[in-house]
């Protein structure tokens, strides 16, 4: 046989199919896509909920009135932007793209954490006669607020991880992180709203080191529910 006595052969039949495969194939049924957007209201919605719900049983700070309402507005809304920022980063990919904003993500981390220390360390407004103040003396009774803190950030980490799980093929921490990060800063403003202990380490860095605890946390543990197996 030669090559010129190629193109006048045909071309062999595939054998049939089994049925065990026949079965298996017509028994698939479409993948269900994310929806990024969808789930990143469903995180907000749901955080929020919980952190009113935690901010009801916690109560609400008895120095408020005496503070300067300007300064609780605009800091309670900087802790919102910090939660849902790093959380869109985290679950909104690029239009045309599948995964996270992997290096907006990780800026996120870092000037969340960063910003949020400094500025409880630099302004930190107290009622002369409401306001409690720990400074280095008393600076250990600040782990309530700690635990506080990372309590509230429990739940936007975990559904976070829940929508992003198998979806990280790499920069699974950074992403990681950046959900930790959100979630810090929802236990930020449960505790701008309900702790009175208004001095700059307190207010620093223990209430602006949930955000960094929180990120290192959530790097180090959620990796382990959304990276691909």
């Amino acid at each position: 046989m030669s090559e010129a006595d190629l193109p006048a052969m045909s071309v062999p039949k595939p054998p049939p199919l089994s049925a065990a495969l026949e079965a298996e194939l017509g028994s698939l049924s479409p993948v269900r896509t994310r929806r990024p957007l969808y789930q990143l209201a469903v995180l907000f919605g749901v955080s929020l909920i919980y952190g009113a719900s935690l901010l009801f049983f916690l109560t609400m700070r008895d120095d408020m009135e005496e503070l300067p309402m300007f300064w609780l507005a605009t800091v309670a809304i900087g802790w919102l932007f910090g939660f849902l920022v790093p959380c869109y980063f985290a679950l909104v990919p690029r239009k045309g793209t599948m995964t996270p904003r992997l290096r907006l993500a990780a800026i996120a981390v870092v000037i969340a954490s960063i910003g949020f220390v400094t500025l409880g360390l630099a302004i930190h407004p107290m009622s002369p006669t409401l306001s409690q103040h720990y400074g280095w003396e008393r600076f250990g009774r600040g782990h309530t607020c700690l635990e506080i803190g990372l309590a509230s950030a429990l739940v936007p980490v975990v559904v976070g991880a829940i929508f992003l799980r198998g979806a990280l093929p790499v920069g699974s921490r950074w992403v990681a992180a950046a959900l930790g990060a959100g979630g810090g800063c929802l236990g930020g403003l449960v505790l701008h709203l309900h702790c009175n202990v208004a001095d700059g380490l307190h207010v620093g860095l223990i209430h602006g080191g949930v955000v960094v605890l929180s990120a290192l946390l959530s790097a180090a543990i959620v990796p382990r529910a959304t990276d691909p197996r």
